[in-house]
């Protein structure tokens, strides 16, 4: 263990290569082609995207869409955009600054303030690590049928060699996560076009809000806290604050618009996926009456009704989405302790230690799917921690200088927060105290 100034973002051994190429395409000496010029800048968004398309959401979104059809789509949507903006706030905290959003909670709030938000964030990446490690252990005893607990540790193993591609600098880590991404959007758009779904309902449950009883508000804050992941907010910023390093107000702004293309091609494919997910459980098992609890039956359920390539097209999509978001959930959580308390242990040691929670579950027997669920309303919880100080230290200008955010911008973000909080007392309030 140390306590080195020693980042915690993958050893940026190419970083002389994007950095060249980068300064070239800002200071207006790039290729004359447009997806050239981009290319030295996508990858962050890709990363972080990984968070909102992990074994939480296939829980949330295909009971949703079990249990409530498409009514939860506008859910999706909502949760998307909200996720696009506050991804986008997290990159530009890291251009501007130079530093991640755990390392200013640290420098400007109080000891015990920050001491409190580090514990919360823990207990947040640990729900993460529980529901990213159990998706890729479920999808392996699905496809392979090895035991849970033998799946848990083979997951354990292949983490630690996606982990290890960061010697290779962070080109290599990016690519790899890309191509999972990849596997898991063009699997769900194969089980869309099997599923055959009814257009027009889809288009008006996604932009007319509507709750049919407090199980779907709990499966709503679930899919919330699913999609707009906190230690993604956090990790986003450490993925910019030194991967192109420039100064200029000028250069930062034009730096920042091609991060804003980075997210948005990022996000649309996660929330493309995320609708996909919920879709497909509504027209497949919604629309003929069958019950779905966990992922296990959703798996076995897609074969007679879909066709066996149907499940083995869902278990890779879930393998491929837990072995990739929990890599990036490690990542995540080395950001939240160096950023929180200036500490760095090794990620195979974390990996270890998070590891834990998710063999407990395992061995004990608890359902792994509802484990899940609650995992992710957990993390709707630990949003505000994540969003407020985003939207503090965003809309600052000694903080960020040129790139503070527009009025609007925070008006919008600040709405985010509160309908996060709003949601989340209701759905207190749905489990005590409602009929």
């Amino acid at each position: 263990m140390s306590t080195s100034k020693r980042r915690p973002i993958p050893p940026i051994k190419n970083r002389e290569t994007t950095e060249k190429s980068a300064r070239a395409v800002l200071s207006g000496h790039g290729r004359r082609n447009r997806l050239a010029n981009i290319l030295p800048f996508l990858g962050p968004a890709f990363v972080a995207s990984i968070a909102y398309v992990d074994p939480g959401n296939f829980a949330t979104n295909i009971q949703g869409g079990a249990q409530f059809g498409y009514e939860l789509l506008w859910v999706i949507l909502g949760s998307n955009l909200m996720a696009m903006l506050l991804q986008t706030l997290s990159a530009k905290l890291g251009i501007a600054t130079g530093k991640n959003l755990a390392e200013h909670c640290r420098e400007r709030f109080t000891r015990p303030v920050v001491w409190t938000m580090w514990v919360l964030m823990e207990l947040v990446a640990m729900a993460t690590d529980l529901a990213e490690f159990l998706g890729a252990s479920v999808a392996l005893n699905l496809l392979f049928g090895f035991p849970l607990w033998l799946a848990g540790l083979l997951t354990a193993v292949i983490t630690f060699l996606i982990l290890g591609l960061e010697r290779f600098g962070f080109r290599a880590l990016e690519a790899v996560i890309t191509g999972f991404l990849a596997v898991i959007a063009i699997s769900y758009l194969i089980e869309l076009f099997l599923g055959k779904p009814d257009w027009g309902i889809i288009a008006y449950s996604t932009f007319v809000p509507h709750f049919t009883n407090k199980d779907s508000v709990l499966l709503a804050t679930g899919i919330l806290g699913a999609t707009v992941m906190p230690h993604a907010i956090f990790l986003h910023s450490a993925l910019t604050q030194g991967r192109v390093v420039v100064k200029k107000p000028a250069q930062q702004r034009r730096l920042f618009k091609f991060e804003v293309v980075d997210v948005g091609i990022a996000m649309l494919i996660a929330s493309s996926v995320n609708a996909a997910m919920l879709i497909t459980a509504a027209s497949v098992f919604f629309k003929t009456g069958t019950h779905v609890g966990t992922l296990e039956e959703a798996y076995k359920t897609l074969q007679p009704l879909l066709g066996s390539a149907a499940g083995t097209v869902f278990g890779v999509a879930l393998l491929a989405s837990g072995l990739s978001s929990s890599s990036v959930g490690t990542m995540a959580g080395q950001v939240i302790m160096q950023g929180f308390l200036h500490f760095h242990i090794p990620p195979w040691i974390r990996r270890i230690v998070t590891i834990l929670p998710a063999m407990i579950v395992i061995f004990l027997g608890f359902d792994p799917t509802r484990t899940l669920v609650i995992s992710q309303v957990v993390l709707s919880f630990g949003l505000p921690f994540a969003i407020i100080p985003l939207v503090i230290f965003t809309s600052r200008r000694e903080i960020m200088g040129s790139l503070v955010n527009q009025r609007l911008t925070t008006i919008l973000a600040s709405l985010c927060a509160v309908l996060i909080i709003s949601l989340n007392f209701f759905l207190l309030y749905q489990i005590f105290l409602g009929r």
